[in-house]
C-alpha cells in the first residue's frame, strides 16, 4: 500500500488533515481501519484470483469482509 493510498483512505474516513498531520475521532479512526483492512483483503484476494486454484480462495478472502 502506498503512502498516497493511505492518505486517500484517511481523507475518505473523515480524518482531519492539518499541515501534513491527521487527527481522527474514534469513529473516523474505526472507519479508516476498516478501509485499510478491506484494501489489504482485496490485495490478498487478487493473488489467488487465478483459474489454477481448485477452491475459490479469493472469494473466501473477500467474504471475510462480510463477517
Amino acid at each position: 500500500m502506498t503512502q498516497d493510498e493511505i492518505i486517500a483512505m484517511a481523507r475518505e474516513a473523515g480524518c482531519i488533515e492539518n499541515v501534513g498531520n491527521f487527527y481522527a475521532h474514534h469513529k473516523n479512526l474505526e472507519r479508516f481501519a476498516k478501509l485499510v483492512a478491506a484494501h489489504e483483503r482485496e490485495a490478498c484476494a487478487k493473488i489467488f484470483d487465478r483459474p489454477e486454484w481448485n477452491e475459490d480462495v479469493a472469494a473466501i478472502i473477500r467474504a471475510r469482509g462480510q463477517q
